[in-house]
């Protein structure tokens, strides 16, 4: 057993077994494999009584994702005498299946002959669900894309060859249209520069005192302007509270998919309100969106703040509440879920108000 390597009292297993990842070393010029722990013989579909005492070369036959032969590539026994191994690689075996492969070449005299080759083994799973969140993102984000510049695309060509055919009213109807339609692309790439400056910790915001029933009445009248009935939303600002201290477009940003959140998931009615709180002491304004749905289980309560997450949505991005989050704490405070006093979910975005001197 190694030095250092402590096997905890009353687990009966050898030490290469308690390791996560999968180990296979081979010795000698012969490069005779003398070790495969059990988490290599899962992840290669391999049993170690058939690889133990074989040429590595040809027990384990890696190969690129082109299929040539990783060994003929790396040939670690009559290679660069200064080579001590390779990084994480994804190669594959001729069953088909894909490893992340990170090697150790061991030389007892530095510039000396291998004598020994370790291998760490790690299933390619991750990777994979990697890979399938990314595909998921690109789909969602062309569907995304795809229906308001087929809009935009259609009304434009339209003008350009029918001009003269078409009355004031109708030109107006169609370059309204173009600029809805214009202005959801714009919105879908400001989430996804958004999402990338969250990720990095880049995000920054410059607030100011804004007044706070236009900034949810303007939400509520674009709304309407889209076609949404009037009689959807309720708006109310509670008696004293003027302004919240934000950055006017990450507000916007904030209310926005606060109600298309609401829109998505509830029964219709949208409640807007804002209201006096406090965040860590000083006062703040919390900004609160309701819907008449279903509500947020408890144990979904953070879930719904991950990115790509969408709950059942059949549309969308998934990035709406992420953003949320990360605009919010950009200004220092925070996004809650909670139960919403008739049903439905409740979401309680909390601004600092840097302008009282609790505050400051």
């Amino acid at each position: 057993m190694p030095e250092r390597f402590l096997v905890p009292d009353g687990v009966d297993a050898p030490w290469p077994d308690l390791v996560p990842d999968g180990l296979v070393a081979a010795v000698g010029d012969a490069r005779t494999v003398a070790l495969m722990n059990a988490r290599a013989e899962q992840i290669t579909g391999l049993c170690a009584e058939d690889v133990l005492g074989r040429d590595l070369l040809q027990a384990l036959p890696l190969q690129d994702l082109g299929g040539e032969s990783w060994w003929a590539l790396t040939n670690p026994w009559a290679g660069l005498a200064t080579r001590t191994g390779h990084r994480e690689r994804l190669l594959v075996l001729p069953s088909g299946r894909e490893l992340l492969v990170t090697a150790r070449y061991n030389r007892s005299v530095r510039g000396g002959p291998v004598e020994s080759v370790v291998l760490a083994l790690r299933d390619a799973e991750g990777r994979r669900r990697a890979e399938a969140e990314s595909a998921a993102l690109l789909t969602a984000v062309a569907h995304e894309l795809r229906s308001p510049l087929t809009g935009v695309k259609g009304f434009s060509s339209t003008l350009l060859r029918n001009w003269e055919r078409f009355t004031d009213d109708q030109k107006r109807l169609m370059l309204e249209t173009i600029e809805a339609d214009a202005g959801r692309v714009t919105r879908l790439i400001t989430e996804l520069l958004d999402t990338s400056r969250i990720g990095a910790g880049r995000l920054t915001v410059h607030a100011q005192p804004l007044p706070v029933r236009p900034c949810l009445e303007t939400e509520v009248e674009r709304r309407v302007a889209a076609g949404t009935p009037r009689e959807q939303f309720e708006v109310e600002v509670e008696d004293g509270v003027e302004v919240v201290w934000a950055d006017p477009d990450r507000l916007a940003q904030v209310v926005t998919n606060l109600v298309d959140n609401a829109l998505r998931h509830g029964r219709g009615l949208v409640r807007l309100t804002a209201q006096r709180s406090r965040w860590g002491g000083p006062p703040a304004v919390d900004l609160v969106v309701a819907d008449d749905g279903d509500g947020i289980a408890p144990q979904h309560r953070e879930l719904v703040f991950s990115r790509f997450w969408q709950g059942g949505a059949k549309h969308g991005t998934g990035l709406g509440l992420y953003l949320v989050r990360g605009l919010v704490a950009a200004h220092g405070g925070r996004v809650v879920v909670e139960d919403a006093a008739g049903g439905g979910a409740l979401l309680r975005a909390t601004f600092p108000d840097l302008d009282a001197p609790e505050a400051l």
